[in-house]
């Protein structure tokens, strides 16, 4: 057998030592922070790798790609991964320690990277292509999504996967005190913050937005655009002298496109049929697309079935579109500003403690509310530490809501974004947990889609909880604005139906109350938005919006005086903070006798400043909480 010699094993040892003497760096400013961006220290296999470090959080970003797709659709997949190692935690259940599924914070932060990398990608591109954002270490401070949108971006700009960007994202924040925008800020400037607006974009053009506020106005939010645009255009020059410096030549691919000579010949035979087919499909007919094929290649066998539905496809969309730019009229005979009509009810349930259901076109939305003792709050686990909601709103959209069959299980990553956005649009409008000490769990239904079903969960959500007896502040409204544009012509148009969704340039949801936005999110299919059509889709929107609150506020126009009698009823009482231990008892001896003897359910808190106990006695008996 032969054996190596010494300089043999020496040359070994020393190529697998890591060696970080030709790392790449580059600094990139955000405002007052800085993010540091180097290529060559990890992931050699990958197309590309960057690490990303601001203060003590550290973010890694990977791009591969992979040979060419036969799906039929670009398949991009977009990874965001949070350890728990990363902020020095170990898994807190007895039997599992290894790192699960995301949470949904998680998952809503990958779909703000897939969202705003997706639109660059060169039209018919089709190859595989993976990015994986991974955190490593996080300071408690800055927040990594940000961090890992532009070490993503940086990373593709650097591959050589063909891209249209580089792109650059920034999360803005607006000091309540100060009267100043915040760049990036820490997690404790955004207590002190009414706005929490991502905005990612493009040189000079916005393309994806995603917004928490507490009702703020169409102005901040559109001064809030135009300085991110000058952040992002900074960051974007960093990463282009990134590219100059160490960038690789990108690729050539063939570009997979619809058949063009066969569009053009069924198009000249079948024009009146295309705009039949528009026609049906907007107004959701049983006459589809499939039938019409299976005709047309049955007449003609020598045609390839897969190619003449692509072509129709392509047909159907392109005079969608000239109707609504050439003509004005959308494909259900629409005005440009004009919402479907409206159907909102409550009380459709008679054991929930409220449920509304909301009803715009083709999209119905029935809410249904719980409410619950606060020691039924949801405990969330991740690398950052333990919080607990108790506001927890889920959307659900079986396949039948769009007429077909499929998976029924876990929701997806566009299940629980929807969910999220719904959530966000309500949260500024709750009462305080010391105004009202409940939890609140409310689940969206969604029994009908066709088009903008966040909006109708939001629509329906705030019925169903006024309904329920929970002390809104405000009620909240959502539409979805749309936009059709050839680079020459432009077309706003409000409440999208999924036709438009398709086959339009934007989808813009605007959630708020009569006095502000609450919440805000964006996807695109073109490379960007300029600001001047930003500040007409919101002041379109505003006008959507109050004719839809106004249908809400005919059914139910504020919150009902009195719970449900089938929902728990919760006192709460404060006692000193140094005789919590006195009603807990030794071993819990205590407050457990309490509950059995009585049948309420008491739990108890402390204050922030822990100078008070907070007992919650909850139970749908008012006798046994007496």
């Amino acid at each position: 057998m032969r054996t190596l010699n010494s300089l043999s094993i020496l040359s070994i040892n020393s190529m697998t030592k890591p060696s970080f003497s030709n790392v790449y760096s580059k600094v990139v400013r955000v405002g007052g922070k800085e993010i540091t961006l180097e290529v060559g220290k990890f992931s050699e296999q990958a197309n590309a790798a960057v690490l990303a470090t601001c203060g003590e959080t550290v973010v890694h970003a990977t791009i591969v790609s992979c040979g060419i797709s036969k799906l039929g659709y670009f398949p991009l997949q977009v990874e965001y991964v949070e350890k728990l190692y990363a902020g020095g935690r170990i898994k807190g259940s007895r039997w599992v320690k290894r790192d699960g599924r995301p949470n949904d914070e998680a998952i809503l932060k990958g779909r703000i990277i897939d969202r705003s990398v997706r639109p660059m990608f060169p039209t018919g591109f089709m190859n595989e292509v993976q990015l994986v954002t991974t955190v490593l270490s996080v300071d408690m401070e800055n927040d990594p999504d940000m961090i890992a949108l532009v070490a993503g971006s940086a990373a593709i700009s650097i591959s050589s996967i063909p891209f249209d960007g580089p792109i650059a994202g920034v999360r803005i924040g607006f000091d309540k005190t100060s009267k100043e925008f915040v760049f990036n800020p820490t997690y404790e400037e955004r207590k002190n913050s009414d706005l929490d607006l991502i905005v990612s974009g493009a040189k000079d053009a916005i393309v994806m937005v995603e917004s928490f506020s507490n009702e703020v106005d169409e102005d901040l939010v559109l001064k809030a655009f135009a300085k991110a645009q000058e952040v992002v255009n900074g960051v974007i020059e960093s990463i282009e002298e990134m590219v100059k410096d160490i960038g690789k030549a990108k690729f050539v691919f063939e570009p997979i496109l619809p058949d063009a000579s066969l569009i053009k010949t069924l198009g000249k035979k079948y024009a009146k049929e295309v705009k039949e087919l528009v026609k049906h499909e907007a107004l959701l007919e049983p006459l589809g697309l499939e039938e019409f094929v299976a005709e047309i290649v049955k007449a003609d066998e020598a045609l390839d079935a897969g190619k003449v539905k692509e072509a129709f496809q392509e047909l159907v969309r392109n005079e969608a579109r000239r109707q609504t730019l050439e003509d004005k009229i959308r494909p259900d005979g629409r005005k440009l500003d004009e919402i479907r009509q409206i159907t909102c009810a409550i009380d459709l349930l008679p054991r929930v403690h409220g449920s509304a259901m909301f009803k715009r076109g083709s999209t119905q939305a029935l809410t249904v509310t719980t409410l619950g003792a606060p020691s039924l709050g949801q405990l969330i686990e991740d690398m950052e530490g333990e919080e607990e909601k108790h506001y927890i709103h889920h959307y659900s959209m079986p396949p039948y809501a769009s007429g077909e069959a499929g998976r029924i299980g876990f929701p997806k990553r566009r299940e629980i974004g929807h969910g999220a956005l719904a959530e966000r649009a309500l949260v500024p409008m709750l009462p305080s947990q010391k105004e009202f000490p409940y939890t609140i769990h409310v689940v969206s239904e969604i029994m009908s889609s066709n088009g903008s079903t966040s909006m109708a969960s939001t629509c329906g959500s705030t019925m169903s909880l006024m309904a329920a007896g929970v002390p809104l502040k405000k009620p909240v409204a959502g539409i979805a604005m749309g936009l059709m544009t050839d680079g020459k012509r432009t077309e706003i148009l409000s409440d999208i139906q999924g036709m438009e969704d398709h086959t339009g340039d934007m989808d813009f949801k605007v959630a708020g109350t009569a006095d502000g936005i609450t919440a805000l999110q964006m996807d695109i299919k073109v490379k960007g938005i300029s600001l001047e059509i930003m500040t007409k889709a919101l002041a379109q929107a505003k006008i959507g919006r109050m004719f839809i609150l106004g249908k809400m506020l005919e059914v139910i126009p504020e919150p009902r005086k009195e719970l449900s009698k089938f929902a728990p009823k919760i006192v709460q009482l404060e006692i000193p903070f140094e005789r919590i231990g006195e009603l807990i008892g030794p071993g819990g001896k205590m407050i457990k006798n309490i509950i059995l003897v009585t049948g309420a359910q008491v739990d108890v808190d402390e204050n922030e400043e822990k100078t008070k106990g907070i007992v919650n006695i909850s139970s749908p008996d008012q006798e046994s909480i007496d």
